[in-house]
């Protein structure tokens, strides 16, 4: 596996956790757990910007992109 390969599976995790915390923020009734999973679901914003970051940095520079064994 590659870096680039690897954060966009983490990428991927991210983006479904995002959903299933928004899927549940919408599904309860219960105020306290509808902030809870809001501010989850915008925390994976921000990871999800993160990744995306340094994908852009591996896919410029080869050297970051190495193979894994």
């Amino acid at each position: 596996m590659t870096v680039q390969s690897d954060l966009q599976k983490a990428t991927a995790a991210a983006q479904a956790a995002k959903g299933t915390y928004a899927t549940f923020a919408l599904s309860t009734d219960d105020t306290t757990a509808k902030q809870m999973f809001q501010s989850m679901s915008q925390d994976m914003d921000r990871h999800i910007a993160q990744l995306n970051s340094r994908l852009s940095v591996a896919a410029q520079n080869p050297l970051n992109d190495t193979t894994q064994e």
